[in-house]
């Protein structure tokens, strides 16, 4: 019998169409190629029992044969190998013994990096972005298992059986809050008395936080039902949700403890605003990039009114007391833009009530109800704030106005005291600004931050304590 040159296949597809194209060529099973007579992987079935009448062949030409210590693979079928007298060769049991189908261990190959999931991918991503958040989930793990709801603060505790006592300012840093990588848009005091220690706030980095900002400055809970920047946010009444709207077209009710999305819509716009009804907090309206104002029912979570109206943008809205009506303001600042700037919408109806408050060429990026007077104002691009009656025909006081900040095409917002006594508002200087509402004077004025400072929020419990926010993402409690 003469021998064919050896030939050696790594790949187990080589091997078969070489050894379908020996058995058509060639009618002599023991016909072999020139191999390195390398062993098949330890994973494959191998048969340690070498055939007889092979074996014979293969001592009788063991003298022509050059001796590796390997395993010889046939050509003719897949099931039989030569074996070399002199070679030793080791299998483990599982494979000889055919018993144990262990999968094959991985092997480590240079070049070759090892297979890493998407979540655990995008979570490794996500950490070398913020290296702050390991430990502030540490943190959040934490206070997660302890609920938030029925703490006290020990600060607020002895304002809670007294009579309110009158707005002061504050003129002093309590602490900062840090944490939030984007700007933030807005922050908010929850209004139930026995938990305004808890703070909220709205961030462009698509989270919204509550934060102990009384005592101990921590993040409580971290929530991120968004894809998209959180345009705004508020506290339900009863302080256990939280409806937030996003630049990912929806509005979501988030509750406080869990963190779970109770209610989510979608806008099919980019929400600028959201707002709850005052005498139906199962209601709420939503504006934005669209014409549309919609309003939602978060039972059926279902469109149940649209106010249409000839704009681009809404930019904030405004229940006026009794919640049968409410403001919106608009982006529009062309010429003939005076019936558009400021609109009244009676609520039942979504009939325009009155088109002709505002008649000059700012926009008006936020707006706010006065606590006790039948009164409203508006932050204008004119760098300063419009005093409304929030009574038709909704005149505007031409003889007070409040300025002494810069809003310079920022968002910036503006609140009441408790009392109404004192108007705060922030600036794209980076000041926050207190007037005293009656005389319209700059009562103080604290330069909080380096970036523009876009929201001014006084407590509703604690005298002389406020909460402001900048456009590099920084929380700052004054007292």
């Amino acid at each position: 019998m003469k021998m064919s040159s050896l030939v050696a296949y790594d790949d187990s597809q080589s091997e078969d169409e070489s050894c379908d194209q020996k058995e058509e060529g060639q009618t002599d099973s023991a016909g072999c190629n020139n191999a390195d007579l390398m062993p098949r992987p330890v994973g494959s079935v191998t048969d340690q029992t070498v055939l007889g009448h092979h074996r014979g062949a293969a001592e009788q030409r063991s003298s022509s044969l050059h001796v590796y210590p390997k395993l010889q693979h046939c050509s003719g079928r897949e099931d039989r190998h030569f074996k070399d007298s002199s070679a030793t060769l080791s299998f483990p049991k599982s494979v000889s013994d055919g018993s144990n189908p262990a999968k094959r261990p991985p092997s480590a190959l240079p070049g070759v990096r090892p297979y890493v999931p998407k979540r655990q991918r995008l979570t490794q991503s996500e950490e070398a972005k913020d290296p702050e958040n390991l430990s502030e989930h540490g943190s959040e793990n934490q206070t997660r298992k302890s609920p938030i709801l029925s703490d006290v603060s020990s600060r607020v505790k002895p304002y809670l059986g007294e009579k309110p006592k009158s707005a002061g300012i504050p003129r002093k840093l309590l602490m900062s809050l840090e944490g939030h990588q984007g700007p933030v848009n807005t922050v908010q005091w929850c209004p139930v008395p026995h938990i305004s220690h808890l703070l909220l706030s709205a961030s462009m980095d698509k989270t919204f936080k509550v934060w102990d900002g009384a005592e101990s400055g921590r993040c409580l809970r971290r929530y991120t039902c968004h894809s998209g920047a959180v345009r705004d946010a508020c506290w339900t009444p009863c302080g256990r949700q939280l409806l937030t709207g996003s630049f990912d077209n929806t509005a979501v009710i988030t509750d406080v403890e869990t963190g779970q999305p109770r209610v989510k819509v979608d806008n099919q716009f980019k929400v600028m605003c959201v707002v709850l009804h005052p005498s139906s907090p199962d209601v709420f309206l939503c504006g934005g990039y669209s014409s549309v104002v919609k309003a939602w029912d978060s039972r059926s979570c279902k469109v149940v009114k649209a106010y249409k109206a000839a704009i681009q943008q809404t930019l904030d809205i405004l229940f006026l007391r009794g919640g049968t009506d409410f403001i919106t303001s608009s982006d529009c600042v062309s010429r003939d833009s005076a019936d558009r700037t400021l609109i009244a919408w009676d609520y039942q109806s979504t009939a325009k009530v009155s088109n002709q408050i505002y008649h000059e060429r700012y926009t008006c990026p936020s707006l706010a109800l006065h606590p006790l007077e039948e009164s409203f104002v508006a932050q204008t691009n004119g760098n300063y704030m419009a005093l409304f009656s929030s009574q038709m025909p909704y005149r505007m006081n031409k003889r007070r106005r409040f300025d002494g900040h810069k809003v310079e095409g920022y968002a910036v917002h503006c609140d009441f005291s408790l009392d109404g006594a004192i108007l705060a508002s922030g600036s794209s200087t980076g000041s926050a600004h207190f007037y005293d509402y009656q005389s319209t004077h700059v009562l103080h004025a604290i330069q909080a931050h380096s970036q523009p400072c876009l929201c001014v929020s006084q407590h509703p419990v604690l005298p002389a304590t406020a909460a402001t926010c900048d456009w590099g993402g920084e929380i700052k409690i004054w007292h």
